[in-house]
This record gives C-alpha cells, sequence and structure tokens, in this order.
C-alpha cells in the first residue's frame, strides 16, 4: 500500500500451525522497522447451529503507531447455501486503550473469486480477490481511499 504512513506499507507474516487449535508466526513491517508476534487460538468450531469462535492477537489496525498491538476474540459463521460468511469481533486495541467490535463479511464468488467488505472498529475497507488451491492475490481498498494489493501462498 502506497501511504505516507510507514508501518502498513509493506507488511509479511509467517505462521505455522503447532497444533490443530493454535496458529503462531510473527509479522514484519520493515518500513517501520517492526516485527511483532501474531496468534490465533481456535476455540470452537463452526457447527450447523454454532458459528466458530478464535482469540487472538496481531498488530493493531492499518494506520496504528509502531509497536501497537490488538487483542480479539472473534466470532464467525458461515450462512450455508447463502455464500456468505459474516464474523463479528470483540477487540481491544493497545492503540486506542479501549474496545472496538469490527465487523464483516466474506462474499464468495463464481470461480474463486471473493470479496470482503469490513468495518475495522474506526475506518471502513473493502477487498476482493481470487484464491485458488494455496494462493491468493487480494486488491484492498484501504479506508475507502488507498489501494493496495496483497499476495498469499502456504507451503
Amino acid at each position: 500500500m502506497d501511504t505516507k504512513i510507514d508501518r502498513p506499507r509493506w507488511r509479511s507474516t509467517l505462521s505455522r500451525r503447532v497444533h490443530p487449535r493454535l496458529q503462531l508466526g510473527f509479522e514484519y513491517n520493515p518500513a517501520a522497522e517492526e516485527i511483532g508476534p501474531v496468534a490465533t487460538l481456535f476455540l470452537l468450531t463452526e457447527s450447523a447451529h454454532r458459528p466458530a469462535f478464535f482469540a487472538g492477537t496481531s498488530s493493531d489496525r492499518i494506520g496504528s503507531p509502531r509497536g501497537k498491538q490488538a487483542y480479539y476474540l472473534t466470532a464467525a459463521k458461515n450462512l450455508g447455501r447463502i455464500p456468505v460468511a459474516p464474523y463479528a469481533s470483540l477487540h481491544y486495541s493497545e492503540w486506542d486503550e479501549r474496545f472496538n467490535v469490527p465487523f464483516g463479511a466474506h462474499v464468495d464468488l463464481p470461480h474463486g473469486f471473493w470479496i470482503r467488505p469490513m468495518y475495522d472498529g474506526a475506518r471502513t475497507h473493502l477487498t476482493g480477490g481470487y484464491s485458488r488451491d494455496r494462493f491468493s492475490v487480494t486488491a484492498l481498498y484501504v479506508w475507502l481511499e488507498q489501494p493496495g494489493v496483497a499476495f498469499s501462498f502456504g507451503f
């Protein structure tokens, strides 16, 4: 993302599932000269009548200052025949020193494409992309004003 703010300009994350319920890793933000932890604990898997629940930590929202972490508890549920999976989080921000309530939805489109409108607890973003096997490319429209792109792959 091309921005005057250093932290979101370039970001790399490396994560590994170390247990079926635990994923650990780190995030590297070279423009901000920052390395920080990322972790996700999968508390409950989704069922026909219950959303998935997971808790974790990562760097705070896009645009937050260097060294600020966020801690979250998220519920997400696939709606079944409708290709939409809404989510909502209770998110504690070290930057704001308060709780936020981010929410959004993942919407599957045909042929591996998808869109994901979201509100991070302070600002709105829109992402969309293409996923196939263990690779995805994502177009970002951060704060509904700043374009960006992200790539991810698994190995």
